[in-house]
């Protein structure tokens, strides 16, 4: 006779991390329709402790700390960089593709901004994370539109 047991409280939330911060599940690859700050300082905390390893999807928002003035062109086109404090001491770099957003010459946004933000979470190493897809487009790579709000103006 085979002995059937109730999974315990943490098995279901391990799966249930394992699931949206790893997976590729249709579940995994949703995002949050409203701000989301401590998913996301969940999921930078996993790929810092090792744990997490594929792109994630978020949904921030926070006060504009810092701008790159100058657009940087990368092989995938014409990139804009901010940063966006998420709270406990976390700011987080905000890649716009230039070419896909619909928005004015960059930069569009400044210091003391209020931005809202949906895109793919990555992260490289600790010093090499940020959040892009910020636009409307999707890809192979990434099946998630995105967009960034300044200000209450949404920008895609």
């Amino acid at each position: 006779m085979i002995a059937l047991s109730r999974p315990s409280g943490s098995l279901i939330a391990g799966l249930f991390l394992a699931l949206t911060l790893g997976g590729t599940s249709s579940f995994a690859r949703s995002v949050s329709s409203t701000c989301d700050n401590s998913s996301f300082v969940q999921a930078q905390q996993a790929f810092e402790n090792g744990g997490q390893k594929q792109d994630v999807p978020v949904h921030i928002c926070g006060q504009v700390v810092a701008v790159s003035e100058k657009a940087k062109h990368t092989r995938s086109g014409w990139h804009g960089y901010f940063y966006v404090n998420v709270g406990q001491g976390i700011s987080i770099r905000v890649v716009s593709n230039l070419d896909e957003i619909n928005a004015p010459e960059w930069p569009w946004v400044r210091d003391g901004d209020m931005a809202d933000i949906v895109g793919r979470y990555y992260y490289d190493s600790p010093r090499r994370q940020g959040i892009d897809w910020t636009h409307k487009g999707t890809g192979g790579s990434w099946d998630i539109p995105g967009y960034v709000i300044i200000n209450g103006k949404r920008f895609d």
